[in-house]
This record gives C-alpha cells, structure tokens and sequence, in this order.
C-alpha cells in the first residue's frame, strides 16, 4: 500500500478536503482515509498510477500539492532527521533534487531552511546532487500539527488556470456570480463523472455548468433571462463544453422525470435579480420540487444558497448529506448544501 498526501489549499477549513475526496470517489480511486490533519489530507492506496494523479491534478481547484508520502514523524528537528535517514530513496542517485518545506500556519519553532538543509544533507550522504532550480525530483516536508509529512511531489497544481476564467475574462459579463475555483469545488463535491447529465436550473451566466464541461459532463443550462441566455452561450462556446441551454422556469421545467445524473446550481436570490415568486419559500419548494422529479435515483444535487434551505429539501423528498458554510462578507454566509434522492 502508498501513502498519498494533498497539500491543501486552507481557504475553507472543510471543503478542501471534501472536495478532493469527492474527486476520489468521481475518478473511482481506492481508497481510505490515513491521517487528516490542518491543511493536509493523507490517503492509503493500492499503488501509484501516474495517469490517475495527473487526472486528479487537473480537476482539484482548492489542493497545492499531491505528494507521495516517503516518511511521516513528529514535528522537532531530531524527529524529521531520523525519519529522513530511515527512507530508503529508490531514485537513482543520477537525479538531482530539490526541497523545499511548508509550515502550515507556522506552527513550528524551527525554521524551513533548517529543515531543507537537514534533509539535504542526509540527500546529500547518500550519494544525490541538489538543482535548486530544474531538479529531476522535488521533495516536500510539510510540518501541521505536531506531525512532519515528508514525500516526493507527483503533481503541482495550476491553479492559475481558475484565475483566467474569473467572471470578468469570459466574453459575457454579469455581476453576482461564483469565482470559478469555488464552482469546480462544487462540481467535484457533486461527484461529477466524465459523460454526465449536469443541469443547472439557475444557470445565469453558465459558471458551474463551464466547470462541470470542463472535465467531459454534458450540460444543461435553465433561465428565465433572454439576454443571460445568450451570453451563457457565448461563454460556454468560449471554452468549447458540450451544452444545450433553454430559457426556462426552473419551478416548471420541460425535462422528464429521472433522467439527470447531477443538479448543481446557485439561484439568484438575495441579489439583484428577476424573481419570478411571490416568496423565497415559494421560489425554492417549487425549485427543489422539480430538482428532485428530474434527477435519478443516486443521483446528488449541491445548491449554494444564502439561507437555510435543509428543511425544504427534505420536504421535497431529498436526504441533506453534506452542508459547509462560507463567510464571504459581513452580511453574506453562503450555505454549500450536499442534496441526495436515494
């Protein structure tokens, strides 16, 4: 069995973690759980698959690093040497090497370059040449809870790639919307597999349904705005997804019943939209009402929502399995809730 480390993000003390174990199960990766601790996630698995790693990497939005785990020890300098000089590095001592260390919220007394150069050191004894800056291998120590989590990176995350489809670089504009590192979160919590059926009954300017393109979903996009409409178009043409979008009440949609694998969306209230309702109350039972006629059986549906709206999916006949909560400003808490029709 390997031990597989996600170094993550720390934007949201839950859903980090949730969403790379939510890829885990989409990807069908074995797995369990080995240690969870501050900003680091560490699974076991059968073995390593390059291939499966760099499908990972492509789609976590909130992980730096997935690292393969060569020794795991207490957090003192004493402690992280002697795990060192325990590892037995297959790498061929012809490969240069580099590390460098994290101290998650700097939780240690001993500085990174100390580690580095503790590590190195023994590296160096056994025969392998530091490249600070084009090595053939790239170590890692991360130090988070008492603990040192020490590994061989195998993937480095570009997050930048979410920076260039904020909502502001994508051809059409409106204001109000998900980031994208948010929406992929939120299409990797939904488990969202390759091939798909993805409706987003709110679907605005197309942000979710961009995401869950992105990674090979068919999509499905509802709203009750010509004009969104057609810019909704014009940026998933932009990114090139498979969609079919419909001007549409997302409380009386032309979709038959079971037929949709996942519902993600995050619906207009509380902000300057067009609400078609004579109360939020009404606006989301008939909302929730439909989500759970067209999804099939197994299937998930994540809302983003600013209020509570647990008791009303109940109502309409779904299980609430999973609900973080983000604070975004003084008077703004988004609710992330996790829906299931079993």
């Amino acid at each position: 069995m390997t031990l597989i480390a996600f170094e993550l993000s720390g934007e949201h003390p839950d859903l980090p973690a949730a969403e790379v174990i939510g890829v885990l199960q989409a990807e069908n990766v074995g797995f369990s759980l080995y240690y969870q601790l501050d900003q680091i996630l560490v699974i076991e698995v059968p073995g390593i698959i390059i291939s499966q790693m760099n499908t990972l990497a492509n789609r976590l939005a909130m992980t730096w690093y997935i690292i393969e785990v060569l020794g795991i020890s207490g957090a003192e300098f004493a402690d992280i040497l002697k795990m060192a000089e325990g590892i037995e590095f297959e790498d061929h001592i012809s490969r240069t090497y580099n590390i460098r260390t994290k101290k998650i919220k700097h939780k240690s007394h001993i500085s990174s370059e100390e580690i580095e150069r503790g590590i190195g050191k023994i590296l160096y004894d056994k025969g392998f040449k530091a490249n600070l800056k084009a090595p053939d291998i790239r170590y890692r120590a991360i130090i988070s809870d008492s603990k040192c989590i020490f590994g061989k990176v195998l993937e480095c995350i570009d997050r930048s790639v979410f920076e260039t489809r904020n909502p502001q670089n994508k051809p059409f504009f409106y204001p109000g919307v998900l980031m994208p590192r948010l929406a992929r979160a939120v299409v990797n919590i939904a488990r969202v597999r390759q091939n798909d059926i993805v409706l987003d009954p709110y679907s605005g300017t197309g942000g979710l349904i961009i995401e869950a393109g992105l990674i090979g979903a068919v999509t499905v996009g509802c709203d009750v705005q010509k004009m969104i409409i057609n810019g909704a178009k014009l940026n998933l043409d932009f990114y090139g997804v498979n969609y079919s979008v419909f001007l549409q009440d997302a409380g009386d949609m032309a979709i038959r019943d079971n037929c949709v694998n996942i519902v993600l969306t995050d619906p207009p209230y509380g902000r300057s939209a067009l609400i078609q309702a004579q109360s939020l109350e009404q606006l989301m039972m008939h909302s929730l009402n439909e989500i759970y006629r067209i999804l099939r059986f197994g299937g998930r549906a994540v809302l983003v929502s600013e209020c509570n709206i647990e008791e009303w999916a109940e109502d309409s006949g779904f299980v609430v399995s999973e609900v973080y909560t983000q604070r975004v400003h003084r008077s703004l808490t988004r609710r992330i809730s996790v829906l299931e029709k079993v």
